[in-house]
């Protein structure tokens, strides 16, 4: 990359009233899923000044209750732990029986 258009890129970043360059973040509250900002450098430090804007636009209202509900169900928060210990018992008796029905058949041929 060139020289110049570095310094363009640099030149295009918002300034913090800090007097450092911005910093561009995802907030993951439950208010705000996904949501990207600006802030201070210094973000959550005693020495952050107040800089902070939403880039993103508003999004529509539903958007909370979807990306909250796809959270929940990545994490495995509450009942996921045990559909999936669930799941995986299932999948070790499949197994099992797989298993033992070859044996059976092998004994038999």
């Amino acid at each position: 990359m060139e020289n110049s258009s570095i310094n363009s890129q640099i030149s295009d970043v918002p300034v913090c009233y800090c007097g450092q360059f911005s910093v561009t973040r995802t907030s993951w509250t439950e208010n705000n899923p996904s949501k990207r900002f600006r802030g201070c450098t210094f973000y959550r430090r005693p020495d952050a000044c107040d800089y902070f804007f939403w880039m993103d636009p508003l999004p529509h209202p539903r958007y909370k209750v979807v990306i909250n509900g796809l959270l929940r169900k990545a994490t495995n928060n509450g009942n996921g732990k045990i559909k999936m210990r669930r799941l995986v018992k299932m999948h070790q008796i499949a197994l099992g029986m797989v298993l033992l029905g070859a044996i059976i058949y092998k004994f038999l041929m």
